[in-house]
């Protein structure tokens, strides 16, 4: 009878064991299981949310791991001990096997030497934001860089460039902003990618008198913020004004339907701008809603809704992050209304999902690389990475070239801040002569592009300079 007994407590006591068990390890993949499975080579999450760590490298860590292979590897390895040779060898042999690759060849060019040989700047990126658009930048940047460290440097001394991620993110910016700002041999940052993100960190780096270069930020409340904030595009104003007046002269449109995304201030800016231009224009703007944000955001309702109240064209101004939400707008317009949109469609994602759904479309943007005839940076930006670049990478080496050519003519973070605010300040550039108006804005304007059907581009298509 005891032994009975005996043999259902130990059953018992198995059972409860298993189940306390199997409960602590649910619970545990429930809480933790996530955070591990989500950082992955696709760069979609890194790190923890809301937190700077691990997030800024000069050599020393990968961030953009959907690029790494055994020689990169080994090359942050080295660089994290103080080998930089080694780091060096190894940076060299990882780019023979993916040349385009923008964090090695910037890693390579931080390798040369000790800290006393360099001057040094930061980029900020959305690498586990949106990958494609982090590297487009850090491209522009890199090739800067490399072109500046092989023909002398900057006063004798070589440019090195701490690589940050952001995601996109506007706290995320804030902390690095601050980050930049506390480490006083930071001379300068090229950044933030999204408006979001760089005008919430933008008044951090005006009072801690940090320059900011954004390659890509056009949102119309960044001019102005401070006399440390700069960019190298155009002004908005440019950029709708070069639309607006295709749409309504060329195009001879009359009814236009605009869809934007709420939550991007950028291409907010851009369609209050697009706004006044077609309505000076003698336009009309179609008066249907359309928030690429919405939670119940459906294509082909929308389309519908556009047609039925007699619109001609439709405006696509989607969130850098949220392109795919235009894509889907312009598959369920199926050629029915003439397509345009803003700068941020002029990437490799439109041509590679659109397709024949974009055939045609018109966007206004700031640089393409046969707009300028004799311009020496496609050329060299091809034999650098194997092929064509975009706009943003542009942009992101004209902002890297602005600030070698500010820091010629300076000792310190001021003397840059001064040295690019003088009247007489210029640098050639990819997107041709770069100076700057008063309120930090680039003093260009902006040009058109066309989608068309191309056999030279992979996807199919292309974007062609009117």
């Amino acid at each position: 009878m005891n032994s009975q007994k005996e043999t259902k407590l130990l059953i018992l006591s198995l059972l409860s064991t298993t189940f306390l068990l199997g409960l602590g390890f649910w619970l545990w993949n429930q809480f933790f299981g996530k955070n591990i499975i989500s950082v992955a080579p696709d760069n979609k999450s890194q790190g923890t949310t809301g937190s700077t760590s691990g997030r800024i490298s000069l050599g020393e860590k990968i961030l953009v791991t959907a690029n790494t292979n055994p020689d990169k590897e080994a090359g942050v390895q080295a660089f994290a001990k103080g080998d930089f040779t080694s780091a060096a060898n190894n940076f060299k042999a990882s780019l023979l096997k993916d040349r385009n690759d923008p964090e090695t060849l910037i890693y390579l060019n931080n390798s040369q030497g000790n800290n006393s040989k360099y001057l040094k700047i930061a980029v900020s990126v959305p690498i586990g934001g949106n990958l494609d658009v982090a590297k487009e930048i850090l491209r522009g940047v890199a090739q800067a860089q490399d072109q500046l460290n092989r023909t002398g440097g900057i006063n004798g001394k070589l440019l090195q460039v701490a690589i940050a991620s952001d995601d996109n993110d506007p706290s995320l910016a804030q902390q690095l902003a601050t980050q930049f700002v506390q480490d006083p041999t930071i001379l300068a940052v090229v950044g933030h990618n999204a408006s979001n993100a760089s005008i919430a960190a933008a008044p951090v780096y005006q009072q801690g008198g940090l320059v900011m270069i954004s390659p890509t930020s056009f949102a119309q409340n960044l001019s102005g913020i401070g006399s440390y904030i700069f960019r190298t595009i155009p002004s908005i104003n440019s950029v709708a004004e070069s639309l607006s007046t295709h749409i309504i002269k060329t195009a001879r449109k009359s009814n236009i339907g605009i869809c934007a995304d709420s939550k991007a201030i950028d291409n907010q800016s851009f369609k209050d701008e697009l706004v006044k231009g077609i309505l000076a224009a003698g336009g009309k703007v179609n008066l249907t809603n359309c928030d690429l944000f919405a939670a119940d955001f459906n294509p082909n309702a929308i389309i519908s809704q556009f047609i039925s109240s007699g619109a001609d064209s439709l405006v696509l101004a989607p969130h850098v992050d949220r392109i795919n939400k235009a894509l889907e707008l312009a598959a369920a317009n199926q050629g029915k209304l003439t397509l345009f949109a803003s700068p941020t469609l002029y990437t490799f994602q439109t041509l590679q999902v659109g397709k024949a759904d974009v055939n045609g479309m018109v966007l206004s943007v700031t640089w393409h690389p046969n707009a300028i005839p004799g311009n020496a940076f496609p050329q060299n930006a091809v034999k650098l990475w194997g092929g064509t670049v975009n706009w943003r990478t542009a942009t992101a080496y004209d902002a890297t070239m602005a600030i070698a050519k500010g820091l010629q003519q300076s000792k310190n973070r001021d003397d840059l801040q001064k040295a690019l605010h003088s009247p007489s300040f210029s640098v050639s550039g990819a997107t041709g002569k770069i100076t700057f108006l008063p309120s930090g804005d680039r003093n260009g304007t902006a040009i058109l592009v066309k989608v068309q059907p191309s056999s030279k581009s992979f996807t199919g298509y292309d974007f062609v300079p009117f």
